[in-house]
């Protein structure tokens, strides 16, 4: 793995070290399938996530890796107590970055196929068996459910407006058809995390989804669901005026920071192929 950043790959390196010593073979010899959460103070919902993971899919074994991200709560604790290999990171440094070290966790251990999900019980484990299937009949690469073709619970207008702008940006960057651009169960083969170049240490599904598509790699949306978060709030990133919790204005900023993603991430491909 190459790292923009050389502090990154120090953080890495010391999170890695420490589940080594914690997990020993657990980590290092995981079974087929690997369903990563990356989790930044999620202590009251991580550990009911965990517990409610299938531990076999597909008749395959799996087992869960949580990325603590520089938490300043239980979570390490909770989920370890739930029966998670956790990697405890010392610094916050975004969902991305977390998803990015859970990759070459469940890569470096044997894990042939990843699952993604969340810490806060959005998505349903349930259909964690319907994104892998078509990965292991050799049909689809990679994986991702889409609310669109599903359900969500959320009524928020200017969300809902922002899942499909960007659903038509990328589909028109790429020229693959996709749906819904920011959903977090998704499920892959390992290697495809190792080839697809992630640098974005936060909003990393567009980044993902994107390079993904460019390499060739063939992508499949199913009909999946999200519900309401119930515990805690939101990770998606802070803005001047977070925490006046003003209508529409946090979506806002997150659409912005997630344009900006969408637009450098195409055009690093776009040269990347030139």
């Amino acid at each position: 793995m190459q790292y923009g950043n050389p502090a990154d790959a120090s953080v890495d390196a010391k999170a890695l070290e420490t589940l080594t010593d914690a997990y020993g073979e657990r980590a290092a010899k995981l079974p087929p399938v690997a369903i990563v959460i990356a989790a930044y103070n999620e202590e009251g919902s991580v550990g009911s996530v965990v517990e409610s993971l299938p531990r076999i899919v597909c008749g395959l074994k799996a087992e869960v890796i949580v990325v603590a991200d520089g938490c300043a709560d239980a979570t390490a604790k909770e989920a370890d107590a739930a029966g998670a290999v956790v990697c405890d990171v010392d610094v916050n440094r975004g969902q991305g970055a977390a998803l990015r070290l859970g990759y070459r966790i469940a890569r470096e251990g044997g894990a042939q196929y990843i699952v993604t999900t969340d810490a806060d019980g959005q998505y349903n484990p349930a259909e964690i068996e319907s994104m892998l299937r078509p990965v292991i009949d050799g049909t689809a690469d990679f994986v991702t459910g889409s609310r669109r073709m599903g359900s969500e619970e959320t009524r928020d207008p200017i969300r809902r407006a922002g899942v499909r702008f960007f659903a038509a940006l990328v589909s028109m960057l790429t020229g693959q058809r996709i749906s819904d651009t920011t959903f977090g169960q998704r499920v892959m083969r390992a290697e495809v995390t190792g080839a697809v170049q992630l640098e974005q240490p936060q909003y990393q599904a567009s980044e993902l989804l994107i390079g993904v598509i460019t390499h060739g790699y063939r992508v499949l949306e199913v009909p999946a669901t999200i519900h309401k978060r119930k515990v805690g709030e939101s990770k998606k990133g802070t803005n001047p005026l977070y925490n006046l919790h003003i209508p529409g204005v946090n979506n806002i900023f997150y659409g912005c920071r997630f344009m900006r993603v969408v637009l450098g991430t195409w055009w690093r491909e776009r040269r990347r192929r030139a």
